[in-house]
C-alpha cells in the first residue's frame, strides 16, 4: 500500500471507529460487537505503525499518552468558571424566581441534574480537542488534557460543523457500580479505597500517568457552551448542539415553564436519586434565554441567572465514641465506628464501617475524633475522615487486635491479604454468621430465624453447627425468651420445609468463599449431587465457563476439609436434599438478570421461577446473559444491557416466559 492509499484508509478507519465510539459511549447503542471494534482498532494501529507520520492528534489510537507527566501545568480559563449560589428549600427557589422576574419577564428554566463530580472545561479548535482543565479556583485550573483524552465520551474531534471553535463545560464522574467494583479490587490489593465516587473521580484525574487513568471507567456529562461561533439563543438549543457534536448530555434534563414546574422536577428527581448510576446532589436551574442571562448578569462569585437546589445532605459530622471489632462469617475482623447518632440523608446513623485496619491507620481515625460520615444509596454508612482541627489531644488510636474479640483466639494475617482473620472455626461469632447466611432468603430460606434468635440458640448451647438446627425441638425453643407455641411451630415448620430446597441453594448456603448465587447455580447445573461436586479438583472446576480460578480453589479447599465433609454427611443423614433432579424445561441453560422493581412478584420469587424452569439468575450483566428483565426504575444494568444489545423483556413478558398468568 502506498502512502496516499494508507492516508485514505487511515481516515476511513478513524471515522468509522469514532462513529462506533459515539454509538457505544454516548448513545449506549452499539451496532457492532466488541470483537469487531477491536479488529478495526488493530487494523488502524497496524497501518499507523507502518506510516507513523500519518498519525493525527484525533486518532482513536492517541487517547492514552506515553510517559507519565512530572506535574500539572496551571492554565487560566478564558472565561471564569463561577460557582453557583445554593438554595436548600423550595421557598428559596421561589425567592430566586422573584429576583429573576424583577429584571426579566416570561421566564423559562432548564432543570439539570447536578452531577457530583469534577468540573472541567474543554477547548476545541477547528473541531479538535486541544485542551482540558479542571475548575481550580475558577480563574485558573490544572491542565489535565492527557487524562481527559482517555475518557471515551469526550470526542477528540467534534461531529458536524455547528461547533468547531468553542469552549464547553461539564462534569467528570465515576459511575456508582464501577466505583463499588473498583473499591473492592483496591481493598483486595491492599491499596487505597475511595470514600465516594466523587473522590474516585478526583483521584483519577490527579494521576500523573494517563495510562492509569485509561484503566478507570470515568464518564462525563456536558452541559454548557461558554463561547462558540454558533448563534445560540437558549440553553435548550445549546444542549442539543452539544449532543449533535458528540458529547454526552444528561437525558433527565428538562425545560420547564415556571418555578412550580421546577420544584416538581426537583422533588421527582430527589425521589429517584438512589436509582441512578451516578451521584447527584441537587438540581441546577438555569434561565433558558441567553439574552435574559446576559441582562441578569453575574456577581463577582455567582451568575444571577442560575441557582443550585441542594438535596438533603448525605454527609454529616459527629463524634466517634468507640471503635468495635465485628467478626464475619469467614472470620474477617472489621473495625466498626460507634457514633453519636446523626441524621445523614434523612436516616439516623449510629454505626459506620471503617473498611479494614489498614484503611483505619491510613486515615488516622481515632476514638474521640469528630468525623465526617457519609451515606450513599445502598452503600453502608462510612467514616470519610477525621476532623483533625477539632482534636483535643485525648483521642486514642485503635490497634489491630491480637486476639479475636469473641473467642480470644490469636488472629492471623497472610501477606497477600488486607484482612485480619480469626482462625477458630468454632468461634461463636463465625457460627452466628454461618447460620444466618445458611438460613437467608437466597439460601435455605428459613423464616423466623433472625440474628437475635440465633444468638439465643448459641448462648443456650442448642447449636454448634448448621446441622444442629434440624435437631431443635419444641421443648428447646419454648425455653427461649419471647417464644410461644405459635412462634415455635412457625420456626420448626420453616426448618422442616428447608430440607427440600434445591442443590443450588444448599451450595450457596454452605458459605464457600467466593461462591455467590450465580456460581452456586452454575455448579448445580454441572454436577447433580453434592458428592459429585466434592470430588472435583480445582483444575477440573476451572474448566467451567464463568467460574474463576480463585472460586475453583476455594471450592476444592472447602471439600478437602474433613469437618466440612462431616457436615455434609450430617445434612444427608438428616434428609436434606443434596441431589438435583436433572432439570427439564424450556429455560435450561438460559441466564437471566433483573433490574428495577417488579410489581406483581418479589425478586426472590421471580428468581425461583427461573430456576424451577431450569434457568439461572445472575447479578451481573455480560454478553452471556440471555434475558434482562426490566422493571420499574431500572438501574445501570439496563443501560449496560442496551449497550451490549441484550434481549430486554418487561414483567409481563417474563411471566409468560415462566408460565405465570
Amino acid at each position: 500500500m502506498n502512502k496516499n492509499e494508507a492516508k485514505k484508509q487511515i481516515k476511513k478507519l478513524c471515522d468509522e471507529i469514532n462513529h462506533h465510539n459515539y454509538k457505544y459511549y454516548v448513545e449506549n447503542n452499539p451496532v457492532i460487537s466488541d470483537y469487531e471494534y477491536d479488529m478495526l482498532l488493530k487494523k488502524l494501529e497496524t497501518l499507523e505503525a507502518e506510516f507513523p507520520d500519518l498519525i493525527t492528534p484525533d486518532s482513536p489510537t492517541q487517547r492514552i499518552g506515553g510517559e507519565p507527566l512530572k506535574g500539572f501545568k496551571s492554565v487560566e480559563h478564558k472565561i471564569a468558571m463561577l460557582s453557583l449560589d445554593n438554595a436548600y428549600s423550595y421557598n428559596e427557589l421561589r425567592d430566586f424566581d422573584e429576583r429573576v422576574k424583577k429584571n426579566v419577564s416570561d421566564v423559562e428554566y432548564v432543570c439539570e441534574p447536578k452531577i457530583d463530580g469534577i468540573s472541567i472545561s474543554l477547548i476545541y479548535e477547528n473541531g479538535l480537542f486541544v485542551r482540558g482543565a479542571t475548575r481550580g479556583d475558577g480563574i485558573k485550573g490544572d491542565d489535565v488534557t492527557a487524562n481527559l483524552r482517555t475518557i471515551h465520551s469526550i470526542p477528540l474531534r467534534l461531529q458536524g460543523s455547528e461547533l468547531q471553535n468553542a469552549e464547553v463545560r461539564g462534569e467528570v464522574y465515576f459511575p456508582i457500580t464501577a466505583f463499588k467494583k473498583f473499591n473492592k479490587e483496591q481493598e483486595k490489593k491492599g491499596e487505597q479505597v475511595f470514600a465516594n465516587p466523587r473522590n474516585a473521580a478526583a483521584g483519577s484525574l490527579r494521576q500523573l500517568d494517563p495510562r492509569i487513568v485509561g484503566t478507570r471507567p470515568l464518564d462525563t456529562f456536558l452541559y454548557y457552551i461558554t463561547y462558540s461561533e454558533s448563534d445560540l439563543q437558549t440553553q435548550e438549543q445549546s444542549l442539543e448542539i452539544l449532543r449533535k457534536a458528540g458529547f454526552r448530555v444528561n437525558p433527565l434534563i428538562k425545560k420547564v415553564h415556571n418555578i412550580e414546574e421546577a420544584t416538581k422536577f426537583c422533588a421527582d428527581l430527589e425521589a429517584k436519586r438512589e436509582s441512578l448510576d451516578y451521584e447527584i446532589d441537587g438540581v441546577v436551574l438555569k434561565v433558558n434565554s441567553f439574552s435574559q442571562q446576559k441582562e441578569l448578569g453575574s456577581t463577582i462569585k455567582h451568575p444571577r441567572w442560575a441557582i443550585a437546589f441542594k438535596f438533603t445532605a448525605k454527609q454529616a459530622t459527629t463524634r466517634l465514641n468507640d471503635i468495635v471489632v465485628q467478626v464475619g462469617r469467614t472470620g474477617t475482623l472489621t473495625p466498626v465506628a460507634i457514633l453519636e447518632p446523626v441524621q445523614v440523608g434523612g436516616v439516623t446513623v449510629s454505626r459506620a464501617t471503617l473498611h479494614n485496619f489498614d484503611e483505619l491507620k491510613r486515615k488516622d481515625i481515632r476514638i474521640g475524633d469528630m468525623v465526617l460520615v457519609e451515606r450513599s444509596g445502598d452503600v453502608i454508612p462510612q467514616v470519610v475522615k477525621s476532623i483533625i482541627e477539632k482534636r483535643k489531644g485525648d483521642e486514642k488510636a485503635r490497634a489491630i487486635p491480637k486476639k479475636c474479640p469473641v473467642c480470644r483466639s490469636d488472629v492471623i494475617r497472610t501477606s497477600d491479604e488486607v484482612a485480619v482473620r480469626c482462625p477458630n472455626k468454632e468461634c461463636p461469632a463465625r457460627l452466628k454468621w454461618r447460620i444466618e447466611y445458611f438460613a437467608s432468603r437466597d439460601a435455605m430460606d428459613i423464616d423466623h430465624l433472625g440474628g437475635q434468635t440465633i444468638d439465643k440458640l448459641i448462648e443456650k448451647g442448642f447449636v454448634d453447627t448448621i446441622a444442629d438446627l434440624y435437631g431443635l425441638t419444641k421443648e428447646d425453643l419454648l425455653t427461649l425468651e419471647g417464644f410461644k407455641d405459635k412462634s415455635v411451630e412457625n420456626l420448626l415448620e420453616s426448618i422442616e420445609k428447608s430440607k427440600h430446597q434445591g442443590l443450588a441453594r444448599l451450595i450457596y448456603g454452605l458459605g464457600i468463599r467466593h461462591v455467590g448465587k450465580f456460581a452456586a447455580q452454575l455448579l448445580a447445573s454441572q454436577y447433580h449431587s453434592i458428592d459429585e461436586l466434592a470430588k472435583k479438583t480445582a483444575e477440573e472446576l476451572t474448566q467451567i465457563h464463568g467460574l474463576g480460578e480463585k472460586t475453583a480453589e476455594a471450592i476444592a479447599t472447602f471439600f478437602a476439609t474433613e469437618e466440612n465433609i462431616e457436615l455434609i454427611n450430617k445434612l444427608k443423614d438428616i434428609g436434606i436434599r443434596t441431589k438435583e433432579v436433572k432439570k427439564e424445561g424450556h429455560l435450561v441453560g438460559k441466564k437471566f438478570v433483573f433490574t428495577g422493581g417488579l410489581v406483581s412478584l418479589s425478586r426472590p420469587d421471580a428468581s425461583d421461577l427461573v430456576m424451577k424452569n431450569g434457568g439461572m439468575v445472575s447479578s451481573a450483566i455480560g454478553k452471556d446473559i440471555d434475558y434482562v428483565v426490566v422493571g420499574t426504575e431500572p438501574g445501570s444494568k439496563y443501560e449496560k444491557a442496551k449497550k451490549l444489545g441484550l434481549v430486554l423483556i418487561d414483567e409481563n413478558e417474563f411471566k409468560k416466559l415462566v408460565g405465570v398468568t
